[in-house]
């Protein structure tokens, strides 16, 4: 019996990537016994050539290649989850179209999932190799600190390149939240992953539209949807400058009354002010930022707008 797997394949500024990717998928489909391919290529609002090339490949494959064009930029999360709604196979994968995961890794995660009981075969980089030491520095560090303040477990080195059933997709899909951490959701929906090592791949061409900026901010998206830890600092902020501000008004109170008077200090008391200033607008930071996300989720626009599909 043939069942279909639907590769997912989010795209900003890859026009050379596009045809390179679909060539390297094309030279295994062979080793995937009994599977129908389906691409859904998902041009996240790209201003270069990237859905042209789209465009050639399903005028070359309209029976198995597909695409979606979102009217702006909507960022990597948007266009995956337009892809998984969009994929109608058994089977459904994401991949980056640059190549740096390894197509020719679909026929072993394909039979893990038809011969165990898993249902979902993710991938892990062993290495940071190429990348710049900075980079991977705080690439650790975040996934460090996200599996000890959260309740989900985030895989160091994860990939969102993964190998996943019907079933758990339909899951996946159920988390219509606007502001979404694919990583994170992957693991929150709790169906048994088995994770497979490899190398760090280069990419075949073009370069990445990720800087250490977005990939902070990403980071710090994924500590704020997945965790309530940044509020029980501000509290424990705010609990411990009490405790302080309330010992140094004692000790104020007793010098007062065992010295008498003595002379003012200008200068000290504009430190604390300003200490405790800034204290309390780190902590309306921190709150502000769930609320901003609180914000983005009533408002229930909708995660992306699609120009054209086909």
């Amino acid at each position: 019996m043939t069942k279909k797997l639907s590769i997912i394949v989010p795209c900003y500024f890859e026009e050379e990537s596009v045809p390179l990717f679909y060539e390297a998928v094309e030279k295994i489909k062979d080793k995937l016994k009994n599977i129908e391919l389906e691409y859904w290529f998902v041009n996240d609002g790209s201003t270069d050539n990237t859905l042209n090339e789209m465009q050639k490949l399903q005028t070359r494959d309209p029976e198995h290649v597909h695409y979606v064009s979102f009217s702006r930029n909507f960022g990597k999360e948007a266009a995956l989850y337009c892809g998984l709604r969009e994929a109608t196979g058994d089977y459904v994968t994401v991949m980056d179209v640059d190549l740096q995961d390894p197509p020719d890794m679909l026929p072993q995660m394909l039979e893990i999932l038809e011969t165990t009981d898993y249902d979902c075969v993710g991938t892990r980089r062993v290495d940071r190799s190429g990348e710049p030491p900075i980079r991977s520095f705080f690439a650790r560090m975040f996934y460090k600190l996200i599996n000890k303040i959260s309740d989900t477990e985030i895989v160091d080195g994860a990939r969102d390149f993964r190998l996943m059933t019907r079933q758990m997709v339909d899951a996946i899909l159920e988390m219509s939240e606007y502001n979404r951490f694919s990583k994170g959701i992957f693991s929150w929906v709790g169906f048994k992953t088995k994770y497979l090592n490899y190398e760090n791949q280069e990419r075949v061409a073009g370069e990445t539209s990720w800087n250490f900026w977005s990939l902070f901010k990403y980071s710090i998206d994924g500590i704020v949807n997945f965790s309530q830890f940044p509020l029980d600092i501000a509290a424990f902020i705010g609990f411990i400058s009490s405790v302080i501000s309330g010992l140094g008004i004692l000790f104020i109170i007793a010098r007062y009354l065992l010295h008498g008077d003595p002379t003012s200090g200008w200068a000290s008391t504009i430190c604390i002010m300003l200490f405790i200033g800034g204290v309390q607008l780190f902590c309306l930071g921190i709150v502000g930022k769930y609320i901003g996300k609180i914000f983005t989720e009533v408002k229930n626009r909708p995660v992306y707008i699609i120009k054209e599909k086909k």
